[in-house]
């Protein structure tokens, strides 16, 4: 009996130690179902991206810096993508856009190092340095109160530092002529203009002659207030120098090229998986529809520099002569992220108007292979003569007058134009790979700054150099740098170097106004370009028209207007009409 009351009492005990036994375990093991189920979700699917960066910032064995993590992963994803998509940090946006918005906030100084002291080379009219009260050939010495002179300081550090917010101060010491006394300057930064025409001039009679460096947000108004003043001096016809432009904003190159073409001319198309086909045509306002053109290229010229030049030439509108373009027919556009970075992403491809694609041939995620390419070009022997370049025969396209383009990598000019080698030795080579012939330049300008800085025209300093010892002096100042003098080799680049020199020192004191027309004096790509223009061999649109059908290429109007495939076959029909009678 007493067994049985015991039981009694402790029954019910047991049973509810078991149910409660048997929620716990239920509900542990249910837990663990559900950690499982949790984290294979947390494994597959979704952004897997930021599911990896969070189970880092959670579980990994020491604290990370998820910030610097992200920052070195994200270019680590675009390197997978083709050459030109890029990520830019947020602190070098804004370096990385100033050069194409046509200002940046900074002192308006150019300068450069001599030995290891910052040289103000030239001061911006009206720009902050300038009300300041610097002056060409001052060495700054200190900025805000920190030393710069002798601390062999990069060139780029310098820049940042001198850059700065509008209307933030910077303090210059600065030390001027033989005083020892440093003389300070409080310089408030404002917006300093960043120029892409470099130069315009007449290079002969009636041909004006521009060199451009960009394509930014002010390249077109530049463009256009050259070619007025060089019509206002008697220029009819027109060399476009597109060397070394690695291009920029694409409509600054289409509002350009919208100058030379007749209403109803396709300028360019692009095309990409998100975005349709979207055609690009003249308007008919250009104000040098009737003048002739030519643009010279070479290797370096590329993107926006490669849509002007496809522009004309499927246009038969003018002439290329140079070397063949880089071969970037990618688009991109630019992204802002909410830290105030910034990427690039391709987004499209440009063609020019018979049709081609000049991007020349990439893989995904191979970079440094497409970087190379410029040199084993080089290397090829293609910059010295047009047989080394191997066209695409799959890639052939017809301008509007039925000449035969390629596709598949850049621009071919119409003439080729080798580098030109006249004049280059080892001993050329040396003084410009270390920088001598420009340091003798830069020291010869600052002993004569007083007298030099009298010349009114450019003209006037440069047939002073003319007269002066500058080659001798020159080999002299290389000797005692440590470059030996070689008599046979001089003979050989002495006129070269000479030429230079007197460009270099009459660009301290008139900009590139004076140094273009010395530097290209003997240029043989520019020589050529003004011959053919000159033998009326560069042909507007009409003229080409008129040519081509009293040569028998153009049967007729009808065939004209589907040749030339223009989008108002009434405007094309009077444009021959107008043209032939």
């Amino acid at each position: 009996m007493m067994s049985n009351r015991k039981l009694a009492v402790w029954l019910p005990v047991i049973i509810a130690f078991s149910v409660a036994l048997g929620i716990f375990v239920g509900n542990y093991y249910l837990n663990l179902s559900k950690g499982k189920r949790a984290q294979a979700s947390y494994y597959g699917g979704g952004n897997k991206i930021n599911a990896v960066l969070d189970i880092i910032n959670r579980q990994y064995v020491d604290t990370v810096n998820m910030g610097k993590l992200i920052e070195g992963t994200i270019p680590k994803i675009f390197s997978e993508l083709d050459p030109h998509s890029v990520y830019i940090p947020a602190e070098d946006v804004a370096i990385a856009n100033e050069d194409l918005e046509g200002s940046f906030s900074g002192i308006g100084v150019s300068f450069n190092m001599q030995t290891d002291t910052i040289l103000v080379i030239s001061v911006i009219s009206q720009g902050p340095a300038e009300k300041a009260g610097l002056l060409p050939f001052d060495r700054i010495i200190t900025i805000n109160d920190s030393i710069f002179a002798g601390q062999q300081i990069s060139q780029a550090k310098i820049m940042r530092t001198l850059r700065g917010e509008k209307n933030s101060t910077v303090k210059l010491g600065v030390r001027r002529g033989g005083n020892e006394d440093l003389i300070y300057f409080d310089v408030t930064r404002g917006d300093v203009p960043v120029h892409s025409v470099d130069v315009s001039y007449a290079v002969s009679d009636e041909i004006g002659y521009i060199k451009l460096s960009k394509f930014g947000r002010t390249t077109y108004n530049e463009f256009i207030t050259a070619i007025a003043k060089l019509k206002q001096e008697g220029c009819n016809s027109f060399i476009l120098d597109l060397r070394g432009n690695t291009g920029g904003y694409m409509d600054a190159a289409i509002n350009m090229i919208n100058e030379f073409m007749p209403e109803g001319r396709l300028i360019v198309y692009t095309e990409g998986k998100s975005f349709p086909r979207s055609d690009v045509y003249a308007n008919g306002t250009g104000t040098c529809k009737e003048d002739a053109i030519v643009l010279l290229t070479d290797e370096s010229s590329a993107s926006a520099s490669e849509i002007f030049a496809g522009a004309i030439q499927d246009n038969d509108r003018g002439l290329i002569i140079g070397r063949r373009t880089y071969g970037k027919g990618l688009v991109q556009t630019p992204i802002s992220l909410n830290d105030g970075s910034e990427i690039r992403l391709t987004i499209a491809r440009y063609y020019t108007p018979s049709g081609r694609s000049i991007q020349k041939e990439y893989e995904l995620g191979k970079g440094d292979d497409y970087d190379l390419d410029i040199y084993n070009r080089y290397m090829h022997g293609e910059f010295d003569t047009a047989d080394s370049i191997k066209l695409d025969e799959n890639m052939q396209y017809e301008t509007v007058g039925g000449r035969t383009v390629y596709g598949g990598g850049g621009i071919m000019p119409d003439i080729f134009i080798p580098r030109d080698t006249s004049g280059v030795t080892s001993y050329y080579t040396s003084v410009i790979n270390t920088g001598t012939l420009y340091q003798y330049a830069l020291e010869y300008s600052d002993k004569n700054r007083q007298m030099f800085s009298a010349f009114n025209h450019w003209n006037e300093l440069y047939d002073y150099l003319k007269s002066q010892p500058l080659l001798n002096d020159f080999i002299h100042y290389a000797a005692n740098k440590g470059i030996k003098r070689r008599p046979n080799l001089i003979a050989i680049s002495g006129s070269l170097i000479e030429r230079q020199l007197q460009a270099y020192i009459v660009r301290n004191f008139f900009d590139e106004e004076g140094f273009y027309p010395i530097f290209l004096k003997d240029d043989v790509t520019l020589q050529r370009a003004v011959k053919v223009l000159k033998e009326g061999k560069s042909l507007s649109t009409t003229q080409f028209i008129k040519q081509s059908v009293e040569n028998g290429n153009l049967q007729s109007q009808a065939g004209a207007a589907k040749r030339y495939g223009l989008s108002k076959e009434r405007i094309f029909t009077d444009l021959v009409v107008r043209t032939l009678s």
